[in-house]
């Protein structure tokens, strides 16, 4: 059995650590841990950089740490930069389409390899971001087992 990852908006890292716990969407102030939340296999770190190398140039070795919240034997909730969200929200199909490409062929690097499918979760992603701008909220990242 792998590790899960549940991204989600909370509007700061007090919050963020109490969803665990709560896993109440209401108490984030919007649906982002809802029926709307993301569910996925793939790494909070391995999202960072397919982010900021695809669209916004940076080396993969220059990716910078996610920020641990919440460190538990169960669980744990990292926070990402804005600088993974932000990105999103202000480009268009092709500059989608052209860090898709650019991440599946970025050498030594974890996470989904076929452009088309790293295209979608960069969609799944631009959709996130939208929604955690309207919340007002910051990313994070659920991690468990």
């Amino acid at each position: 059995m792998g590790v899960t990852y549940k991204y989600f908006g909370a509007p700061d890292g007090a919050t963020a650590a109490r969803v665990p716990i709560s896993m109440r969407p209401e108490e984030l102030g919007g649906d982002e841990l809802g029926m709307n939340g993301m569910f996925t296999k793939i790494k909070p770190e391995t999202m960072a950089a397919m982010v900021l190398t695809g669209i916004q140039g940076v080396p993969l070795s220059k990716v910078p740490p996610l920020e641990l919240v919440v460190l538990h034997p169960d669980y744990a909730v990292v926070k990402l930069p804005m600088t993974v969200v932000d990105p999103l929200r202000d480009i268009g199909e092709e500059a989608v389409g052209a860090a898709a490409f650019i991440w599946s062929t970025v050498p030594d690097r974890g996470g989904p390899r076929d452009a088309f499918n790293v295209y979608q979760l960069l969609h799944e992603w631009q959709d996130f971001s939208h929604r955690l701008h309207e919340a007002g909220h910051q990313p994070y990242c659920l991690v468990w087992p």
